[in-house]
């Protein structure tokens, strides 16, 4: 008797341990999604900062709301939790999984701009050489050698020698109402190419006048740099090495990153050759040009430069 008592002692209390361990399963894997869903709702807040950077309420509310956190009742059946937490996983990882294409179309299309750009830029400078290689070809009162900086101003004797004027036949003066002005929504572009076609019309005076205009009105702009060093060789061309040497060194003072820097270096050392400077101050103006621009300049840059050593004695 005592043995059917014990029995059935057990049997009611493995009863009441499988009524407990039911809920708490339930809400064991409602506490994992719960986990899932928190994760993901921080993943989306990261990417909704990325998207609208600027805030100012611009984010995506989730399509499902949160439901009642509150734990359901001993012995009712989670499913219905379980349930609502999976949809809203569902969604949040949907919504994810949008923003993120969203971000990298975004991405694609700021490469294809930048790609775009970059040719255009490209293209402008690689005609702005070609006329200025075919404008120093011809040649003015005081030709000067060029250097091999992108874009290269001239040709490249292999020695410094005195050069005597062209014929005027074979590079007539273009009358400047002949010469047009670029009309774009770039000002300083427009203006520094219309200067480049004075001074390639050897219209020195008129292209000085739009050249300094470039620098003053300009001085941010990338053609800054381009219009000073053309300036200075606009004064060479003149035979006014004095105040071309000074627009040569301020536009490597003022704009040492700008991209003619270089030129203008190797332009203020001629300009020296021809004021009769001792050889000593133009050695220093190449010793400059090597120690700062050594890793920018071309292999025919530096021939040019090692030529201008030897002509001046240079150790």
């Amino acid at each position: 008797m005592r043995f059917l008592n014990k029995s059935a002692a057990m049997a009611v209390v493995l009863a009441g341990l499988a009524s407990i361990a039911v809920p708490a399963a339930a809400q064991t894997s409602r506490d994992g999604i719960e986990g899932r869903v928190d994760r993901l709702e921080r993943e989306m807040r990261a990417v909704q900062r990325k998207v609208f950077p600027g805030g100012a309420g611009q984010t995506v509310e989730p399509q499902i709301t949160a439901p009642d956190r509150g734990g359901p009742a001993p012995g009712i059946p989670a499913s219905g939790v379980v349930s609502d937490l999976t949809a809203r996983v569902s969604a949040v990882e949907s919504q994810l999984s949008t923003l993120t294409g969203q971000i990298e179309q975004n991405q694609y299309r700021l490469r294809q701009l930048e790609e775009a750009f970059t040719a255009y830029k490209r293209s402008t400078d690689a005609r702005l050489k070609a006329l200025e290689d075919g404008a120093s070809a011809v040649g003015g009162s005081a030709p000067v050698t060029g250097i091999g900086s992108t874009p290269t101003p001239g040709p490249r004797p292999t020695t410094p020698r005195p050069t005597t004027p062209p014929p005027t036949t074979s590079a007539p003066t273009t009358p400047v109402a002949g010469i047009e002005r670029p009309s774009t929504d770039d000002a300083a572009e427009d203006s520094y190419v219309y200067g480049f076609r004075l001074w390639q019309a050897k219209q020195y005076d008129k292209a000085i006048v739009e050249l300094r205009s470039v620098v003053q009105k300009h001085p941010k702009h990338r053609r800054a740099s381009y219009a000073q060093n053309l300036l200075g060789r606009a004064l060479l061309d003149q035979n006014k090495p004095a105040l071309a040497a000074t627009a040569f060194f301020e536009n490597y003072q003022k704009m040492p990153n700008g991209e003619r820097a270089p030129d203008s270096l190797y332009y203020l050392a001629q300009a020296l050759v021809k004021m009769k400077k001792p050889a000593s101050e133009v050695c220093k103006v190449y010793d400059e040009l090597t120690q700062v621009y050594g890793d920018r300049i071309s292999e025919a840059m530096k021939m040019d430069v090692a030529t201008g050593r030897s002509a001046s004695k240079c150790r």
